[in-house]
């Protein structure tokens, strides 16, 4: 590998905080019914382990980065670090139940800051012709946690309990922030200088605030919501769908994912090479190819060789275009912190969209393809606003 084409070690920094951050997201899933016994909660409470940690990320996306908009950002990324490792060490030690929460509301309230903040730190140490690219890095490790999150937890859990799982999220977590403090260049490095406008912006909130004038931030944000909420509704009952419909085991669906999860891998990192060369067709292509996709799966769904395939050109095409999604929004709003945050915000405003329209659909007696339709719908509407900002863009009536 030449010179030219290594990646930063800052970056690889921030890619291992994104899986750290990753596993503590998606490694509870797996581990519910040993904390449910061990605190002594019902399955339901135990759940809010997961949507408490939903809704801190979506209002801690917005609230902390406006917090810390005028703070130089490395600084900001190390301090949402230690607030995640103390998270961690608080579910870890947890003597009770309200004390579990709290961990997860704290680990949760660095998420969507560090993933807003990190991109445009991670877009900064690159030439900008390789900004999404950047960002598919970073978020390579969001997408492994996903792959690994779930057996990495089942299989410590069982080995050495629940409390292991979150032990070794805490350790994780020291070495992505030494590494961090360590690698991440501050804003007098060599790459700032080398590349100064790329993803700076305004840190005031009257200035960070003001770039949300603009419609071409909000209809990617809007395309945003729809998008991954489409995705994420299909996502939430794919249980369901692999086990009634394509006649799988209970024990194959963690197989299948890994499908799903290898899917995430290859199109976020596809995704930000291909939205490099030409990031609004980029785009398209992904929602559109995600709606005939989710079609598909509702169509063929009772075929257990198409489920294997079209679970992953769900994660395939689902996570394509979030590196285009990042680099586009922050573009527009003139690279404010706030603007990338608001997209992670976006994502999970679609996410709780998406799984309640297709429970909607499931409850309403029309079958457990259901949300796959109801997620298609949601994707083709996200489509037509991404065309309708990608034609406003090119003629011209909202340049960058």
């Amino acid at each position: 590998m030449t010179k030219q084409a290594r990646l930063p070690a800052g970056l690889i920094a921030l890619t291992l905080g994104s899986f750290g951050i990753g596993l503590t997201e998606f490694v509870i899933a797996g581990l519910l019914p040993q904390v449910s016994v061990g605190l002594g909660v019902s399955e339901a409470a135990a759940g809010w382990l997961i949507s408490g940690y939903a809704l801190s990320v979506a209002v801690g996306a917005i609230v902390v980065t406006a917090a810390t908009g005028t703070l130089p950002r490395k600084p900001v990324l190390v301090g949402l670090v230690a607030l995640f490792v103390a998270g961690n060490l608080l579910s870890a030690v947890a003597s009770g139940y309200p004390m579990m929460l709290l961990g997860r509301v704290v680990a949760a309230l660095c998420h969507g800051s560090f993933f807003g903040i990190g991109s445009l730190v991670a877009r900064r140490m690159v030439p900008p012709e390789r900004a999404s690219r950047a960002v598919a890095v970073m978020f390579a490790g969001l997408t492994l946690a996903n792959v690994l999150g779930v057996p990495f937890g089942a299989l410590v859990g069982e080995r050495w309990g629940w409390r292991a799982t979150f032990w070794a999220i805490t350790v994780i977590g020291v070495l992505a922030l030494v590494a961090i403090a360590a690698l991440v260049p501050g804003w007098a490095g060599a790459v700032e200088r080398a590349h100064p406008s790329a993803g700076s912006g305004p840190s005031g909130l009257r200035a960070q605030l003001h770039a949300f004038r603009s419609w071409q931030v909000w209809l990617t944000l809007a395309a945003t919501a729809l998008g991954y909420g489409g995705m994420f509704g299909a996502f939430s009952y794919i249980a369901y769908t692999f086990t009634l419909v394509s006649g799988f085991s209970a024990a194959d669906v963690a197989w299948l994912l890994v499908v799903y999860g290898t899917g995430l891998v290859i199109g976020n990192l596809a995704g930000g090479r291909a939205a490099d060369l030409d990031r609004d067709r980029t785009l398209i292509v992904s929602l559109a190819g995600l709606a005939v996709t989710l079609l598909a799966f509702g169509l063929l769904a009772a075929s257990p060789v198409a489920a294997v395939v079209l679970v992953f050109l769900l994660g395939l095409f689902g996570f394509a275009g979030v590196p285009g999604m990042i680099t586009r929004v922050t573009d527009y709003a003139n690279g404010v912190p706030l603007a990338a945050s608001a997209n992670v915000s976006a994502s999970n405003v679609g996410n709780a969209l998406g799984a309640w329209l297709g429970g909607l659909a499931i409850s309403a007696g029309l079958g457990y393809t259901a949300p796959l339709y109801a997620g298609a719908a949601l994707v083709l509407a996200a489509l037509v606003v991404m065309t309708i900002s990608a034609r406003r863009a090119s003629a011209g009536l909202e340049p960058k």
